[in-house]
């Protein structure tokens, strides 16, 4: 659709057909009437006549003539005019005095990405960004005022993305009605806008943090930001003009620079440390990042440098590498630091043909000391701990902390001779513990702790560098095992004691799996009543190995916490059977008492578990007896006492098993909702011995008297021992006198038995 006419310019200036025949028409009329008026006309006067009124005509066409050239020209300018409005770079638009678009070029619609005929009479501003109309709205009211031409930047708004940006400048103008129109000229500035942001974002980043300096093809420097001046300590001024060789320290050679800029040439880049010289002469470290800048057709023009000071990195960098390997509490080298060492001693060991030794220490009761005193004081006895074993260190030994109260010492350059190597490595520890039995004043506290040591020798043949670790560290628990305050030298056979424990622990884990556990059943027995209770005791049925004892596996089971199911299924079981039992007359009186681990009674919710299991199988809690013993008392005695009154409130009962072997506090005692105390069988074994042991057992009983609790004595195999027992005032026992631990069907048939023959 091509536009109309701009005003004042004439739709046509040629002479048309009907016009032509009109003029000549009129021509012969005009001279039948000169040749009508005067009859006296000669011939050759008319003639005469009819050749001028030939030459007019030949004038008049001529003229006609005229008029179509100009015509021709006028319509190839209209044409011309018309391809420049609608094809013109930018968008012209005409717009109402209501606002409304009456004109627009091609181009206009274009930019708005909708076409001409859909874009007139549409309002103006709607196609404007909403943040924006009130910039054109002034535009239009300073026009109004008699400005006359208005100019701004605006973003527009079309179907098509992105958002352009546009240049709008508005003049005020007329139509051919005298109308009020407004003339407005629109530019897209988008790339424009975009560069600008880019320049701005250019020149924030070469003003960060990091130094930034161009050179031409020259390497001459060109600009430097205030990052380069900080680093460098040249300014602006002093490093413009000149080269990066400004910042030479010295410290690289030739080939370095060379390898540089063979970089550079090869790949257009180059990233790596180097030393530099600041402008007072100090040397440091910084990152490098070159860049080369070419231009169309491949050739360098400029070199872009940005450059880090890596002082502070440096400095923090060898800080978290002490850090690494260094324990921060006493300042001594950390188990990773020791590993290092360690592997260095192997190397030197097998070189120079000497033997190294490996002390590991672990400091006797450290727990319960830090208990007592607190974890601030005990790291004081920690750190008087270290300088103690530095003094008794040679100057060529290590000595670390490797975690807790563990220490080791490297012992480097004994003798060759494994027997005078031995003497030595057991001299120094005899010294070590001299040393640390020595009282540790702490504040106004005079404070004492031993040590347990374990020694072993290094090895050219260790595949690993932590095994003659570990191999001290088994020596460190055979002394403990023996009595702490002593050393022990590590021995084959502890070796074997380890495999043996890792091998017993896997095949735990497979009896838990494989439900190899059985329950065994115990009586307790009443003076007066007969069998009134009973104690469930686990078994082990080994499918190899045959029956465990129970004192071989449930150690370990609290050491690795697979208590934790083991002491369920018990409870579990245990349970079922009370249910079992509440529906025969001969059995439904009978207490069952259940062993619970110190680890399992920790358990956050073991009240739940406890609760939930009664309910699962309907056992009578009033039936329910869970036996603790005296280590539980080691822990939070608030959680003990609320987690047992919370069961009681439910009737479940409890009592104290292996009373007196113990360290309880009889404060602590006489708080506990117990229901009855059990002697030790190591008591009653040796009761008929001697008057202590009597003393013994008397005390413990008047002491379940005095305190409202029952007594019940386990381990009883003789009359003997049952009789004394009673005259002492203990009337229940458990025991081989009674019955051996029995499956449940034998222990089922011995209390019918036992019912039969007080009937």
């Amino acid at each position: 659709m091509r536009a109309k006419p701009p005003p004042n310019v004439p739709a046509s200036l040629a002479l048309t057909p009907a016009l032509r025949a009109r003029a000549e028409a009129l021509a012969r009329n005009t001279l039948n009437q000169v040749v009508s008026r005067d009859a006296s006309l000669s011939p050759d006067k008319a003639q005469e006549l009819l050749f001028e009124l030939r030459v007019h005509q030949i004038e008049l066409e001529m003229q006609n003539e005229e008029l179509r050239q100009a015509q021709r020209s006028l319509d190839a300018e209209r044409e011309r005019y018309f391809d420049l409005y609608d094809l013109a770079p930018v968008s012209y638009f005409t717009v109402s005095e209501k606002g409304l678009i009456v004109q627009a070029n091609l181009t206009a619609a274009t930019l708005l990405g909708i076409s001409r005929s859909a874009l007139l009479k549409q309002a103006f501003v709607q196609f404007l960004h909403q943040g924006d109309r009130g910039i054109f709205h002034d535009c239009v009211k300073r026009l109004e005022a008699g400005s006359d031409v208005q100019a701004c930047d605006l973003r527009l708004l079309r179907k098509a993305a992105p958002m352009p940006w546009v240049h709008l400048t508005a003049s005020a103008a007329t139509d051919s009605v005298q109308a009020r129109t407004l003339r407005v000229v629109l530019t897209d500035i988008s790339e424009r806008k975009q560069a600008e942001r880019y320049q701005r974002i250019a020149a924030i980043a070469f003003e960060s943090q990091q130094g930034m300096f161009i050179t031409d093809a020259n390497q001459v420097i060109l600009r430097v930001n205030s990052a380069f001046s900080s680093i460098t300590g040249y300014s602006a001024d002093e490093a413009l003009g000149q080269t990066p060789r400004l910042l030479k320290s010295g410290r690289h050679d030739a080939l370095f620079y060379t390898a540089m800029w063979s970089s550079i040439n090869a790949s257009g880049a180059w990233h790596g440390e180097i030393w530099n010289r600041r402008k007072n002469g100090s040397i440091y470290p910084q990152r490098l990042d070159v860049s080369s800048v070419r231009d169309g057709v491949g050739r360098v023009t400029h070199y872009v440098g940005a450059l880090t000071d890596l002082t502070e990195a440096k400095a923090t960098e060898e800080e978290v590498k002490s850090l690494a390997f260094t324990d921060l509490l006493t300042g001594l080298p950390n188990r990773r630091a020791l590993i290092i060492r360690l592997q260095n001693a192997i190397s030197a060991a097998v070189r120079q043909q000497e033997l190294s030794a490996l002390l590991f220490l672990d400091l006797d009761q450290f727990k319960s000391l830090n208990g007592a005193i607190g974890h601030e004081q005990a790291d004081l006895v920690l750190q008087q701990v270290a300088e103690r074993l530095k003094s008794c260190g040679r100057e060529h030994d290590t000595v670390a902390r490797i975690g807790g109260d563990e220490f080791v010492l490297l012992i480097e350059h004994l003798s060759s001779d494994p027997v005078e190597s031995r003497a030595q490595a057991e001299t120094l520890a005899r010294k070590v513990q001299e040393a640390l039995r020595q009282p540790y004043q702490i504040g106004e506290r005079q404070l004492h702790c031993s040590a347990s040591i374990g020694l072993s020798f290094l090895d050219s043949a260790y595949e690993q560098t932590e095994e003659p670790l570990k191999r001290a560290e088994l020596a460190m628990y055979q002394a403990k095992a023996g009595g702490r305050d002593t050393l022990r030298f590590f021995e084959p056979q502890m070796q074997e004691m380890v495999s043996a424990k890792v091998t017993l622990e896997a095949d735990l884990r497979q009896a838990i799996a494989d439900q190899q556990f059985r329950l065994y059943y115990q009586a307790q027995v009443s003076d007066e009543q007969g069998i009134i209770g009973v104690e469930v005791l686990l078994r082990w049925h080994h499918p190899e190995r045959g029956l465990v004892s129970p004192a071989e596996f449930i150690p370990l089971a609290e050491e690795t916490g697979l208590i934790l199911p083991i002491g369920a299924w018990v409870l579990q079981g245990a349970c079922e059977q009370l249910a079992l039992w509440a529906g025969q007359p001969k059995l439904e009186h009978l207490s069952l008492a259940v062993n619970v681990s110190a680890r399992q009674f920790r358990e956050r919710d073991f009240v739940e578990q406890v609760l939930s299991t009664l309910e699962r199988t309907l056992a009578n809690p009033q039936r329910l007896k869970l036996e603790l013993t005296e280590s539980i008392l080691l822990a939070d005695v608030a959680d003990v006492i609320a987690k047992m009154r919370a069961l009681k409130a439910k009737g479940v009962g409890f009592e104290i098993d292996d009373f007196g072997t113990g360290y309880s506090s009889l404060a602590y005692l006489k708080r506990l909702p117990l229901d009855r105390l059990k002697i030790d069988q190591g008591f009653v074994r040796d009761i008929l011995m001697g008057p202590d042991h009597v003393a013994i057992a008397r005390a413990i009983i008047v002491l379940a008297d005095s305190l409202g609790l029952g007594v019940i004595a386990e381990g009883v195999e003789t009359q003997a021992q049952r009789e004394l027992l009673a005259s002492l005032g203990c009337h229940t026992c458990q025991g081989y006198l009674f019955s051996k631990p029995l499956p449940v069907d034998e222990f089922e048939a011995l209390v019918r038995r036992a019912c039969g023959l007080e009937n």
